[in-house]
């Protein structure tokens, strides 16, 4: 008996600010998207607290609900969002064959990815504990919350000294705890860091757990426990917030040699556009995006898919 295919016109893969923005356009545009919304439905924001910097929201908004709002919008112009995540894809012809966890096998005109990427964690219980009470692995995101208080930022690489010479203007004193007793980051952002005032590295520790205070109705982090990583010595620093800076990994594995890719993983597109290498396969968010990670920003390249999509199917239907 031969498989059977969905047919769609424009499939998402992800969700999030660029997935559902995509969906929100496509819709609109009558391409009837449907939307898998992957293994975090909404993406990294559900995470996130408060999201202050969002355009439209003056008296902000807590990441879920603003996920929320923008599936609901998508959900309005009749995107068909889909609990579950793609499992398979074959981009080698078009149309374009991919199956899903729920056994579904589809066959999609043109497919945007919006799988986003997602922050590398030291993987400490304490660390998952106080996320959203003063974890945090974007301080572009958060660090506005920290203002005239003590934040530590841990890493070695350019992510790492640029989180910290970012909070150092906001912050009152930040700790750039670094495990090793040099810096991986770049001359530049290195000279940076030890020529800004409230900075204090903290070498040769480790982060062996994050505390904090927790209620039925609160949780902020209070401090952190480091580790000499050679003779082993304890001690606690005081701090109001912890920043992750070791990087983030795209969330690419399914399209491992279905696509081009830098040597990080993130989807390489077409300048100033979405396109990948493969017509009708585009990219958006921070699957693609190493520099920025904003909500914002991706939001943006959502749009961009989606109207990249449109024409796309615009010229191959009219040929």
């Amino acid at each position: 008996m031969a498989e059977e295919f969905e047919k769609v016109r424009c499939l998402i893969i992800g969700s999030g600010p660029a997935g559902y923005t995509a969906a929100v356009y496509a819709a609109r545009a009558d391409l009837h998207p449907v939307l898998y919304q992957g293994m975090e439905p909404g993406g990294q924001l559900t995470t996130t607290t408060d999201v202050d910097n969002y355009p439209g929201y003056p008296e902000g908004v807590e990441g879920p609900q603003m996920m929320e709002d923008f599936k609901r919008q998508a959900e309005r112009f009749d995107t068909d969002v889909r609990m579950g995540f793609i499992t398979e894809v074959d981009f080698s012809e078009r149309p374009f064959k991919v199956k899903a966890d729920d056994g579904k096998s589809i066959i999609a005109d043109t497919v945007i990815i919006a799988t986003g990427a997602s922050a590398k964690y030291l993987g400490l219980p304490s660390e998952e504990k106080f996320k959203g009470g003063g974890v945090s692995a974007c301080a572009t995101c958060d660090g506005f919350f920290y203002k005239g208080l003590n934040v530590a930022v841990v890493g070695g690489g350019d992510t790492a000294v640029e989180e910290a010479t970012y909070l150092a203007n906001l912050a009152k004193k930040v700790y750039l705890i670094h495990r090793r007793d040099e810096l991986r980051a770049s001359k530049a952002m290195q000279k940076r860091a030890f020529n800004t005032e409230n900075i204090e590295i903290i070498w040769n520790h480790n982060v062996i757990e994050v505390l904090g205070e927790e209620s039925a109705f609160n949780k902020k982090v209070t401090g952190a426990k480091l580790q000499h990583s050679e003779t082993g010595e304890i001690k606690e620093i005081q701090i109001d917030g912890f920043f992750l800076g070791i990087g983030h990994k795209p969330n690419t594995d399914i399209f491992k040699g279905q696509i081009d890719m830098d040597d990080n993983g993130y989807i390489k597109t077409k300048p100033n556009m979405t396109h990948t290498n493969v017509p009708g396969v585009f990219a958006a968010g921070d699957v693609k995006d190493p520099i920025y990670r904003q909500a914002v920003t991706s939001a943006g390249s959502g749009c961009q898919a989606a109207m990249d999509a449109e024409r796309f199917l615009g010229e191959v239907e009219n040929e």
